[in-house]
């Protein structure tokens, strides 16, 4: 896979984004770029001096910009599936646990291994989102 390794970067970077809506390649560089495929931009005037610096800033602002419209998008499609959760004491939770192979484990394969443990109970709310659990004595240490 290391040798398509440049081609999928490549491909990357002059891809449109529409968190910036450009590619990456056009927004550090201020135009498309052309390779043996893409000739079409034939003729591209010379730009020299505080016309770039101007361009250069006028791009700058506009990615910001849209950045920030694809930043409150992102939030806000976050935020309408979000879920806040409040336990009490008494109730009882899984903790979700990431798969390891231990040396002396049975099961080596990382997919068999359960995803979560418990239920445990909550012996009383720490702070916020804070908890303390009441855990067996092998997970207690």
């Amino acid at each position: 896979w290391d040798t398509y390794l440049p081609l999928i970067e490549f491909t990357y970077n002059n891809s449109y984004h529409s968190s910036i809506g450009m590619a990456p390649f056009e927004a550090l560089y201020g135009h498309r770029c052309r390779t043996s495929l893409c000739w079409y931009e034939s003729g591209e005037n010379v730009v020299l001096g505080p016309e770039v610096v101007r361009e250069t800033t006028e791009k700058v602002k506009l990615i910001r910009k849209k950045m920030k419209t694809s930043q409150s998008r992102q939030k806000s499609y976050h935020d309408k599936r979000r879920k806040d959760l409040e336990f009490e004491a008494g109730d009882h939770v899984f903790f979700r646990v990431t798969p390891v192979t231990g040396v002396g484990r049975a099961l080596k394969s990382k997919k068999l291994t359960p995803r979560f443990i418990g239920p445990y109970q909550i012996s009383d709310r720490v702070g916020k989102v804070a908890y303390r659990v009441a855990l067996p004595l092998n997970l207690s240490k």
